[in-house]
């Protein structure tokens, strides 16, 4: 029973799923709403700002008003540490305290650095969302390919035996050509296994049902315009690049991290104000020659740290050292942003020449189609002649397809590396 009773759940959940049609921008604006990735980035940033409101908080003054009311016993007590009263009001915040303001500064720059990893991921969700979109959408025109090409060798196959039995061609040949028959069959369905697996891949992206599949709309895309060298990309990758933005931040969080933890040896001074409503029953009057109900003073607390011990050399030092690794890492970051971006634009030129090659292989394969359908009117050619020559064409558009694939993620690749693939796709 149980069993059963899985199989038919999952049953209704493949009924239930959906195939989505979606074009390259409608996936990317769906990517950057719903994507998992991007959701935690913009979490991680939220944080981020709380935790400077929560530093910068204590600059803000509280207020807390409560109640000590007790009955007095002889001379009047205080309730921990408070004078007995009807009410009371206590406000205190805090004046000047340098160690503090830096520290706020520090929240406020590490705030700026989540929300500069936040944009990041985006970049890098948008990224892999194009790449998927392409591999599902040339995954589709391969399985076409692929079952084009079955269907010839299956003529192909049908002319030979008919050859066969009228004595023209030995059974050998037959074997040869339900052999091929059988490998592009194979192919094929490869082909649509890996189609169908990359559709459902973009809908895991996408953050659709368990199941669902999206399938790439069809239409043409306008190449988008990258720099002219090599030497340009790898400016504008250093010029745009949101990890070094974000490297320089978390630098500067930690040298403001240092200068806070040697302020920890300057004065703080903090406003304090406080009131109380007394009562007539705690014996104040037999104890003090003057009594007064309504009573508040307002003041300031002045504290000058004069031994800190180790914990303040220890965190300076702590600080000094994690500002050196950002420093490494920075320089590091610099070094190897410049060469992504040279090597990402000498892949998409190395892309394109083979996109051109592959282009001119296809385009003999045509003519070769062409030339023998001609032949073969005047009956110099056969029609086995011309299928055979139509499979080849099919594996030349495959090889054309992967080509073409490979030279637009490569575009893609140099307008990630210079800050502009979001602004291209969307």
């Amino acid at each position: 029973m149980r069993t059963s009773g899985i199989l038919v759940l999952f049953s209704l959940c493949v009924c239930q799923a959906e195939v989505r049609t979606l074009s390259l921008r409608e996936a990317v604006e769906r990517a950057l709403k719903e994507s998992p990735d991007v959701v935690l980035s913009r979490l991680e940033a939220d944080r981020a700002a709380h935790a400077a409101r929560l530093a910068h908080s204590v600059f803000v003054p509280r207020l807390v008003v409560g109640s000590g009311l007790a009955y007095s016993s002889g001379l009047p007590m205080s309730i921990e540490g408070a004078t007995p009263s009807i009410f009371q009001a206590n406000a205190t915040g805090s004046v000047f305290n340098r160690a503090q303001s830096l520290h706020v500064a520090a929240a406020r720059e590490s705030r700026r650095g989540a929300e500069i990893d936040a944009t990041a991921k985006q970049d890098e969700v948008v990224y892999r969302t194009a790449e998927m979109f392409l591999e599902a959408e040339n995954a589709a025109r391969i399985a076409e390919a692929s079952r084009q090409e079955a269907d010839a060798l299956a003529r192909v196959a049908e002319t030979v035996r008919a050859r066969a039995a009228e004595g023209r061609e030995l059974p050998l040949e037959v074997k040869k050509a339900e052999l091929s028959l059988a490998r592009a069959r194979y192919r094929a369905q490869v082909f649509e296994s890996n189609a169908a697996a990359d559709r459902m891949a973009l809908a895991t992206l996408l953050a659709f049902e368990p199941g669902d599949e999206v399938r790439p709309a069809p239409g043409e895309r306008t190449a988008a315009a990258v720099p002219e060298s090599a030497d340009a990309a790898a400016a504008a990758a250093l010029a745009s690049s949101k990890e070094i933005r974000s490297l320089q931040s978390k630098l500067l969080a930690r040298q403001l991290d240092v200068r806070s933890q040697q302020a920890e040896r300057l004065p703080h001074l903090d406003l304090v104000a406080q009131y109380a409503l007394l009562a007539k029953f705690n014996n104040y009057q037999k104890y003090f020659n003057a009594f007064q109900r309504n009573n508040g003073q307002l003041g300031v607390s002045f504290q000058i740290p004069l031994f800190t011990g180790p914990a303040v050399s220890a965190a300076v030092a702590q600080a000094g050292t994690e500002a050196a690794e950002a420093r490494i890492q920075l320089r590091t970051a610099q070094s190897r942003i410049a060469a992504d971006a040279r090597k990402a634009y000498e892949d998409m030129q190395q892309a394109e020449t083979g996109k051109e090659v592959a282009k001119l292989d296809l385009d003999v394969a045509r003519d070769q189609v062409s030339v023998l359908l001609a032949q073969m009117g005047e009956g110099r050619a056969s029609l086995r002649q011309v299928d055979d020559a139509r499979a080849a064409e099919t594996e030349k558009w495959i090889a054309f397809y992967d080509a073409a694939s490979t030279a637009e993620k490569a575009r893609w690749a140099v307008l990630r590396q210079t800050g502009e693939l979001v602004a291209a796709l969307r």
